[in-house]
């Protein structure tokens, strides 16, 4: 056997092995989702409901704020108040929401000067929102983001019925021309069908911050953010990390609890975006970096032995079962997702868009690993 017959082999080999936990983590993980059986909420009434502290932090937000605050007074739901803290603006953010919480009885404002040296902004703005509020439950997102519904607080305060302490929602982009678009949605939507997965097969991981919920008792319980207080990032995926446990999550995919958020518009910005939030990875506890690294691993695999065997005289064959194998069942098991929480993926687009993931998740992965510094803005 010359060297070129032993490499190929040595490829074949790790072809079949990458084919084989890909299709355990598509049929075993993310099927978990496929098969997941919404409950509705029913429209909330005057009936006897807990109430809810909705927090936002905004930093120069004025903007955002003008459109999210009225949006957030009107949901329809008995018993809630509004946390805004603003995070040390230099527009006229402070003065507008005075005069809002001035006006408005359910709403509470929480000014920032200046933040310690030991805590990054956004923790210490969180912290500071989740100490003012009165209620129990704390409904977090973004100043930037906007819910779907008027019903976005009762849906993912219906989750916390039997005992459950954090509940994971979903926040897609919105919907723009162009393949910049196209990518950020379809990232956001695999991220979520990852993390939903994941916690609905008993390891929960992550939660978005823009989209999320937990009770003030289980984070005074933890301390807050004291083990990563330093940390760009981590205030939604390592604090989930740490609380959640197979019995006291649940997720909430109904469309009416969805709230969007507006996508970058340059490659350069969505890059940096991602770089911050993939950063915070090296984080993870042993065991998350283990069963989403063989999944990124396999999934890399796949793709470059996949071509190297495409190409091959003996194995082309094996190469174009092994991907009819892999990605139908990926193609099924994600259409079936999209069709529960994201009906703009279309099926058709799903191998190109994995691909260019799997090139996408190198090139990030690399500039992390390489470079000393990860920078917030």
């Amino acid at each position: 056997m010359n060297i070129y017959s032993e490499f190929i082999a040595v490829i074949l080999y790790i072809f079949i092995g990458s084919v084989g936990i890909q299709f355990l983590y598509w049929a075993g993980i993310f099927s978990r989702l496929a098969f997941y059986k919404n409950t509705q909420a029913s429209p909330a009434s005057s009936e006897k409901k807990p109430g809810v502290s909705v927090i936002v932090c905004g930093w120069n937000e004025l903007e955002n704020l003008k459109k999210l605050i009225p949006r957030l007074l009107e949901q329809n739901y008995p018993l809630f108040e509004l946390v805004i803290v603003d995070d040390r603006s230099s527009d006229e953010c402070y003065d507008f929401l005075l005069f809002e919480s001035f006006k408005h009885k359910d709403m509470k404002l929480v000014r920032i000067n200046e933040t310690p040296d030991h805590i990054t902004p956004k923790k210490y703005a969180l912290s500071l929102g989740i100490k003012a509020a009165k209620y129990d439950i704390i409904l977090l997102t973004d100043a930037d983001c906007m819910p779907q519904s008027g019903d976005w607080i009762n849906q993912m305060q219906q989750k916390f019925a039997g005992g459950k302490q954090v509940i994971l929602g979903y926040s897609p982009y919105t919907y723009h021309k162009g393949f910049l678009n196209f990518m950020i949605r379809y990232e956001t939507f695999y991220t979520a069908a990852q993390y939903f997965s994941f916690t609905l097969a008993g390891l929960p991981y992550m939660g978005v911050g823009r989209n999320m919920a937990y009770t003030k008792s289980l984070f005074n319980a933890n301390k807050g953010f004291h083990s990563h207080l330093k940390v760009l990032g981590g205030d939604d995926d390592l604090f989930v990390s740490e609380v959640a446990t197979p019995n006291n999550v649940a997720i909430c995919i109904e469309k009416q609890a969805h709230v969007f958020s507006v996508p970058k518009t340059s490659f350069h910005a969505w890059y940096r975006q991602k770089r911050r939030h993939l950063s915070v990875g090296k984080h993870y506890t042993f065991r998350n970096k283990a069963m989403l690294g063989l999944m990124s691993l396999s999934q890399t695999l796949f793709w470059c032995t996949f071509f190297v065997l495409l190409f091959s005289n003996e194995y082309w064959p094996v190469a174009i079962s092994g991907f009819i194998i892999r990605t139908s069942t990926q193609m099924w098991v994600l259409q079936n997702i999209a069709k529960k929480i994201d009906n703009t993926i279309k099926w058709f687009f799903i191998p190109i868009f994995d691909l260019l993931y799997t090139i996408y998740y190198i090139i990030i992965g690399s500039s992390i690993s390489f470079s000393k510094q990860v920078r917030w803005n």
